[in-house]
């Protein structure tokens, strides 16, 4: 599945064309499923430049200053028009390291007020999945809030989103809240973790009970010039790299492990942008094969939290391995127990 980012899609080249062509899949050869935002996540890219009401979100855009209202009933018929398989339904994003409580109440309400807007104004229901995003930030009560009163409009939803995350607030805080939704949402209906890509999020979430992510993470270290590897991070750029012969990882069978060797990568990496997009292709595909081991570890949730912790050791980066004890033994092993039961295979799908 791919994402397609509403908000720029609509500024170029423009909804109406995209369904000219036969919608996005059409457009950029893509015979699988895709996705498209809302444009909510805007709200805090573009905060400079955006101005949120009742109404909607006016933007101006940051290629001609041009201003674009975008409200739930105009972004909900924009992504009938860009013709994904699954759309957004427009959120009220707050940052989730924002001081202000009374910001954070204020946005989920207005969530539940625009939710009913999205439902109202998709005109295609049976082509086109609309999903509710649960906010609240990291209170738990304005998430359970959320959730309740989702619930109530699940005949219209065919899956739900965990939104307003993957900001900077603590790791701890941040699966208390995925944990707390993944066990309230419909488990018949996908649940998907909005801007999750760090390999210790995926593990770590999907034992909790999620289903999709999506991030820019593979992409924007690529451009830095950093591979994903088992053990971790391989940084190319530096000197020990210039006589690597080996590819980026053995066990990976992508075309960039299969054709091109480290030394090759690093002389390219601070000179040709298009060594950025071979070492993002290569991430890419080692989420894909996270994801997909997850899925055919036939035990992976019937584990205790410390044989859980060394599954996520592999997996984990820097001091985020300094929370991966208390993660292990106060959700994972609890979570899976009661939501899973024993022997049930992985979760887990990455959104590129």
């Amino acid at each position: 599945m791919i994402l397609g980012n509403t908000y720029h899609l609509e500024n170029r080249p423009g909804s109406s064309l995209l369904r000219h062509l036969g919608g996005l899949s059409t457009f950029v050869d893509w015979n699988r499923s895709s996705l498209t935002d809302s444009g909510g996540f805007q709200m805090v890219s573009l905060l400079d430049l955006a101005d949120i009401s009742e109404k909607g979100v006016s933007f101006q855009s940051p290629i001609d200053g041009e201003q674009m209202l975008l409200t739930p009933e105009r972004s909900t018929r924009i992504q009938n028009r860009i013709g994904a398989n699954v759309i957004m339904a427009l959120d009220d994003v707050v940052s989730s390291v924002c001081l202000e409580a009374k910001r954070f109440e204020e946005a989920t309400h207005r969530t539940l007020r625009w939710i009913d807007r999205c439902i109202a104004a998709h005109q295609r229901p049976s082509e086109q999945a609309l999903f509710g995003i649960i906010q609240g930030g990291v209170d738990l009560r304005l998430r359970s809030t959320c959730i309740e009163e989702m619930n109530t409009r699940d005949a219209h939803l065919p899956g739900y989103a965990i939104g307003g995350l993957a900001g900077g607030e603590e790791k701890d805080a941040f699966c208390r809240v995925v944990a707390q939704c993944a066990s309230k949402l419909p488990v018949n209906k996908p649940r998907y973790v909005m801007g999750v890509g760090y390999p210790l999020d995926l593990v770590v979430c999907s034992a909790l009970g999620a289903d999709l992510y999506d991030c820019v993470y593979p992409s924007r270290t690529a451009r830095f010039g950093t591979a994903l590897v088992p053990e971790g991070t391989l940084r190319l750029k530096t000197a020990a790299m210039a006589a690597d012969y080996r590819p980026i990882d053995d066990t990976c069978d992508c075309l960039v492990c299969q054709k091109y060797s480290r030394a090759h990568l690093h002389a390219k990496i601070t000179k040709e942008p298009h060594a950025a997009s071979l070492l993002t292709y290569h991430n890419i595909r080692y989420q894909m094969r996270l994801c997909d081991e997850m899925r055919q570890v036939k035990h992976f949730f019937d584990v205790k939290g410390d044989h859980l912790c060394k599954v996520l050791r592999i997996h984990s980066e820097g001091d985020n391995f300094t929370t991966v004890p208390r993660v292990c033994s106060e959700f994972c092993s609890q979570a899976v127990s009661k939501q899973h039961g024993p022997g049930m295979a992985a979760r887990g799908a990455f959104i590129s």
